[in-house]
């Protein structure tokens, strides 16, 4: 993936999936050359929680974000997808 390509994104609270524990809910900051800048973020980390990891996410999106952080910073070679969190779908 090329962070270039998510320019359009920028100014948009998304979903970051990794390809650790963690999962990322926020508003995108900037794009860097090798990461995401990130503002408003709820970083959580998926093993501290009996929630899966996508009930997790659907309640972001209904309820909406619950920053832990001001500030965070993903690395390119760490996200495995990015989904604008108005795009998450309820089940």
């Amino acid at each position: 993936m090329a962070l270039r390509e998510l320019q359009e994104l920028v100014g948009s609270n998304v979903v970051i999936d990794t390809d650790s524990r963690f999962i990322y809910i926020g508003r995108i900051e900037k794009v860097h050359e090798n990461f995401l800048e990130m503002v408003d973020v709820d970083v959580h980390d998926c093993h501290d929680s009996p929630t899966t990891r996508e009930i997790y996410i659907v309640d972001a999106r209904r309820a909406g974000v619950r920053p832990n952080r001001h500030r965070a910073y993903v690395r390119e070679d760490r996200i495995m997808s990015i989904s604008k969190l108005e795009d998450v779908m309820s089940y």
